[in-house]
């Protein structure tokens, strides 16, 4: 990162959305900033954590955001640009099953912690398993126009915890504006997800993102969009994929059971435990609609590039 880029510290941090938070600074469309995000956590796990640690996290102090900043000119019904420059990890992350959460919550009871190690170029998931190092922040938006204070964990229509892995540096995103100044902020950083992040981890790290903003006057935007500089995803399809299906009249529980079939596949394919199974779909695999038009069933399959496998 460069150095003479403004910088919001992490101690600049809120847990939840709230338009009567007074903003940490005031930027003006052009600015480029350097916020620091803390880990999902909220520094509450570390480097030498374990399961233990996992079951004693405080709800309270998760999925912490920097922020939030006030954006000159911003009003509602205008566009906030947020333009994804730089991000800058820490070297190590954290994935986990968390009990209760994820999207197998009922199959997986017990807590469940994995560290992994990375650079700028590969994630080592372990020694056998290596992943893309493919930064973004999981959490980035605007205060919502509604009082009072709403939690950060479920995504909403000002953007948030959106987990969208394709918001890399390069990105551009547009977020509806509903209170004046926007009021922005950003977090929860990974180093890697699957679409879907289907445990309710990715490789959750510190990190920090530099952004530009811009504004787009009076767009009357009602939902969160953004674009790509050129195709989704790593490059990792050189030799393929595993890919499993789940059918049914409903899609969650056709998810649900794509991934399931995927995890049994895993484990008899690579000899890998459940629980670490699950937690590499989560960070690694890609949940996609493949059909939702031949009622009464629906079809969810689940891509796990085989190029991470060494």
């Amino acid at each position: 990162m460069v150095s003479s880029y403004r910088t919001i510290h992490s101690e600049h941090v809120h847990f939840a959305w709230d338009n009567s938070l007074t903003p940490v600074a005031t930027v003006a469309p052009g600015d480029e900033v350097e916020f620091e995000a803390r880990d999902a956590s909220g520094g509450q796990l570390s480097a030498q954590s374990s399961a233990e640690d996992v079951a004693r996290i405080d709800f309270g102090r998760v999925n912490p955001v920097t922020g939030p900043v006030f954006v000159e000119g911003a009003e509602p019904g205008d566009s906030l640009v947020v333009e994804i420059l730089e991000l800058e990890g820490s070297g190590w992350g954290w994935s986990a099953i968390i009990p209760g959460f994820g999207l197998l919550a009922d199959d997986f009871a017990e807590p469940y912690l994995h560290l992994s190690r990375y650079d700028r170029q590969w994630v080592e998931f372990t020694p056998e398993i290596r992943l893309p190092f493919r930064p973004f922040p999981g959490t980035i938006g605007v205060a919502p126009a509604e009082p009072g204070a709403h939690s950060i964990v479920p995504p909403r229509a000002v953007g948030g915890n959106m987990d969208i892995r394709d918001l890399v540096a390069g990105a551009k995103l547009y977020l509806p504006v509903q209170v004046p100044g926007a009021l922005f902020s950003v977090g929860d950083t990974h180093a890697a997800q699957g679409d879907g992040e289907v445990c309710g981890t990715a490789i959750e790290t510190a990190m920090k993102v530099r952004l530009r903003f811009g504004l787009e006057k009076g767009t009357n935007q009602r939902l969160p969009r953004f674009e790509l500089p050129g195709a989704p995803g790593p490059a990792v399809s050189e030799k393929g994929y595993h890919v499993t299906c789940g059918i049914g009249p409903d899609l969650m529980e056709a998810a649900k059971d794509s991934v399931r079939e995927m995890i049994e596949l895993i484990g008899r394919e690579y000899r890998l435990d459940p629980p670490l199974a699950y937690v590499l779909c989560s960070v690694a695999a890609d949940l996609k609609i493949s059909e939702v038009v031949d009622a009464p069933n629906w079809v969810v399959s689940c891509y796990l590039p085989r190029a991470i496998f060494r």
